[in-house]
């Protein structure tokens, strides 16, 4: 209620002894303020794989809770999960690469042609690993300069990466497959370090890389600033178009790690190699709760994704059940993580 100064007139009430604002919405407690952000979204992936764990024992049995079953599922997840990594990085900035099966399946039949396998007789076998991160990388740099520089949508650039890449290879290797060589690449490849795969330790490395990029440097933030608000970050100084070039040539030479990997494990190459691998990963990605509109994500939910939908895949192996029924259940996994997105994520920038 105002008061009378001196000489009548009405005067406000001080701050001092105006009532506070109401803040009964906008309270949280320490707790709450934990549970909603990436703790509290890990931690549901941790407990969702921790049900299917235990689903898994109780159904298989002794032979899923060994640790060479738990290796096995490490190994299946390794190449899947690096080609997410990348996808991740992508995602988050709101984008998406259609391309990384088809560039993998092309750097593994590159990396195994007869002229490049001599050339590794020649030198070292390392030759071999070069050879398909380059076309990795050289086919991420064409997708994110016609994204960036060409103004297409990436949808649409990285869907006609998929089909040209595909055709390439099997133009590459007249459809045939092309067996590696070289048994001191194939050794090291399937060799363990300290009772874990060479395969696994690849795929812990480049997430670790992947987490100290996205979470403790520049390029990271800015990762995250254009998914949040595209134009703003332009506002803010950085450069959108090159830092969304790299972001496809980073997804790029993720896909030709992950070509190596497949190189090492089957032993050939094969324009089949990595079919659908580009669904797989955008699911892992999703699942770990990356927002496919852009501007929030992490590198351990996309590693628990991936980890969530090997271990659904070796649940069912392991029951014999069939493909059928594990292609229904990765699809409500799906349908259900995109639900909670729409119900719970509000990235930066997005609120209404």
């Amino acid at each position: 209620m105002s008061e009378l100064n001196t000489s009548g007139a009405a005067v406000a009430p001080s701050s001092a002894d105006a009532p506070p604002p109401s803040t009964r919405n906008n309270e949280k407690t320490g707790f709450q303020r934990l549970m909603s952000g990436s703790v509290g979204r890990n931690l549901g992936l941790v407990l969702a794989l921790v049900l299917l764990v235990i689903v898994g024992a109780v159904t298989a049995g002794d032979s899923f809770t060994t640790f060479s079953n738990a290796l096995v599922i490490l190994r299946q997840a390794s190449i899947i999960g690096v080609i997410s990594i990348g996808m991740t990085l992508v995602i988050i900035a709101g984008g998406i690469d259609l391309s990384v099966g088809s560039v993998m399946g092309l750097a593994s039949i590159v990396a195994t042609l007869a002229a490049i396998q001599d050339l590794a007789d020649q030198t070292h076998w390392v030759f071999m690993i070069l050879i398909a991160l380059a076309v990795g990388l050289g086919a991420g740099l064409i997708n994110g300069v016609v994204i960036a520089y060409g103004n297409v949508v990436a949808f649409m650039a990285t869907l006609a990466m998929l089909v040209a890449a595909r055709g390439l290879a099997e133009i590459l290797a007249e459809r045939r497959t092309l067996i590696v060589g070289d048994r001191g690449f194939i050794s090291f490849m399937n060799s363990d370090f300290i009772g874990v795969d060479i395969l696994i330790w690849i795929f812990a490395i480049v997430a670790a890389l992947g987490w100290v990029l996205l979470n403790r440097t520049t390029f990271g933030r800015r990762t995250v600033a254009i998914g949040g608000n595209r134009e703003a970050a332009r506002l803010a100084g950085i450069n959108v178009k090159r830092h969304t070039m790299w972001l496809y040539a980073i997804s790029g030479l993720s896909a030709g790690i992950a070509a190596i990997m497949i190189l090492g494990r089957t032993t050939a190459g094969s324009s089949t190699h990595g079919q659908l691998y580009e669904l797989d990963a955008i699911a892992a990605v999703v699942v770990g709760g990356t927002l496919l509109i852009g501007g929030r994500g992490t590198i351990t939910g996309t590693v628990f994704g991936v980890l969530i939908f090997a271990t659904l895949t070796n649940v069912f192996v392991q029951n014999n059940l069939s493909s059928s029924v594990q292609a229904v259940a990765k699809g409500i996994i799906i349908v259900i993580a995109v639900l909670l997105q729409q119900r719970f994520a509000k990235p930066a920038g997005r609120e209404s």
